[in-house]
C-alpha cells in the first residue's frame, strides 16, 4: 500500500510540475505580448468612487480625473474647506454626483459613522481609494510618540476600517476595486522616514494580503491596485530633494494622478512611479547589501529628507 501511495504522489508531483511549467511559459508570453497591445480601460461612469484625503494633493487631482469619467464621487477629508474646493472642481468637470464628508480617518468610530452615512445617503461604494496620508518627517528618536501613533492610524489603520466598512458589499456583489495609495517608501526603508516607511510597508502588506484572500474566495470581480510612487510635488514633502532628477524625478502631481487613474482603469495590480522604480525594486532583493548601500548613496537616498519642510499650517 505504501509503495502505491508513493507512486501516486510521484505521479501527482510530475503532473502538477508540468502544468506549472506550461502555465509559467504561457503567462510570461502573455505578459510580453501585453506590452505591445493597448489594454482596454473599464468604464466607471456611475460607479461610486470614495477617496480619502480628497481635500488636497493627489486626492483632489484623482477626484477631478474620475469626475471627467462621469463617476459619482464621495470625498472624505479632515479639511472642510479643501473638500469644498475639490467638490466645486469636480462638479465643474462633470461628475455625476458629488458628496463631501468631514472625516478624521485616524478615528475608528468616526470612519465607521461616516461610512454608514455614505451607505445611507449615496449607496454602496464600488471603488475605494485609500489616499489620506501624513508624514512627521523627523528622525525616529526625535519623533514625538503621539505623531508616530497618528502616522500609523492615518496611513495604515484607516485602511482596515474603510475595508471593514465597504468590502462586505463588494464581496456580496463580486464587484469593486480597492486602491491603496502607498509609496515607494512602502517597499524600501528611507533615512529620516522610519514611522512613515513602517506605515506604508504595512499598507502594502495589508492590501496584498486582502487581495490574496479575495483571490482564494474566487471573488475575481473585485480588483486591487497598489500604488507606490516616489515623492510627488504636492507640498507633503516640501523641501525634499532628489539628486539625479532625470533618473528619479520628483513627480509632477497632474502626471502622477493621470497615471494612477489610468492604471486603475486598466486594473493594474501594481503601479510604480517613475518607471525606474521597477528596476530599482527588482535589484534591491538580488544585489549584495553593501552594493545596495552604495547605490542608495549614489541616488541620494540618505539625504532626501535633509531639507524637509512638509506642509505648513496654511496648507
Amino acid at each position: 500500500g505504501s509503495h502505491r501511495r508513493f507512486e501516486t504522489r510521484t505521479m501527482n508531483f510530475l503532473l502538477e510540475t508540468l502544468q506549472v511549467l506550461f502555465l509559467s511559459i504561457y503567462y510570461l508570453l502573455e505578459a510580453f505580448v501585453m506590452l505591445f497591445i493597448p489594454v482596454r480601460r473599464k468604464n466607471v461612469a456611475g460607479e461610486i468612487v470614495l477617496i480619502t484625503g480628497a481635500g488636497s494633493g493627489i486626492g483632489r487631482l484623482m477626484a477631478i480625473e474620475f469626475a471627467k469619467l462621469g463617476a459619482a464621487l464621495v470625498l472624505w477629508d479632515i479639511s472642510k474647506e479643501g473638500n469644498k474646493e475639490t467638490a466645486r472642481l469636480a462638479k465643474e468637470k462633470g461628475a455625476s454626483r458629488v458628496h463631501s464628508y468631514l472625516c478624521d480617518c485616524s478615528n475608528t468610530a468616526e470612519v465607521y459613522r461616516v461610512a454608514d452615512q455614505v451607505k445611507r445617503e449615496v449607496g454602496d461604494v464600488s471603488i475605494l481609494i485609500n489616499n489620506a496620508g501624513i508624514v512627521t518627517g523627523k528622525k525616529f528618536i526625535e519623533s514625538p510618540d503621539n505623531l508616530i501613533v497618528k502616522t500609523m492610524e492615518v496611513n495604515t489603520m484607516a485602511h482596515f476600517w474603510t475595508y471593514k466598512a465597504f468590502l462586505p458589499a463588494m464581496i456580496a456583489s463580486n464587484h469593486g476595486h480597492l486602491v491603496s495609495i502607498a509609496s515607494s517608501a512602502g517597499m524600501i526603508g528611507v533615512n529620516g522616514l522610519a514611522d512613515y516607511c513602517a506605515s506604508k510597508f504595512a499598507a502594502v502588506g495589508f492590501a496584498e494580503s486582502v487581495a490574496l484572500e479575495l483571490e482564494a474566495k474566487k471573488k475575481n470581480g473585485i480588483k486591487t491596485t497598489i500604488v507606490c510612487p516616489y515623492f510627488i510635488n504636492t507640498g507633503m514633502f516640501d523641501g525634499c530633494s532628489t539628486k539625479w532628477p532625470n533618473l528619479l524625478p520628483i513627480l509632477n502631481p497632474d502626471y502622477a494622478a493621470r497615471k494612477i487613474v489610468d492604471g486603475i482603469l486598466k486594473d493594474q495590480v501594481y503601479i510604480l512611479l517613475p518607471r525606474t522604480l521597477y528596476l530599482l525594486m527588482g535589484l534591491k532583493n538580488i544585489i549584495p547589501v553593501k552594493l545596495g548601500l552604495l547605490l542608495g548613496e549614489y541616488l541620494g537616498a540618505f539625504n532626501f529628507m535633509d531639507h524637509f519642510k512638509g506642509r505648513t499650517k496654511k496648507d
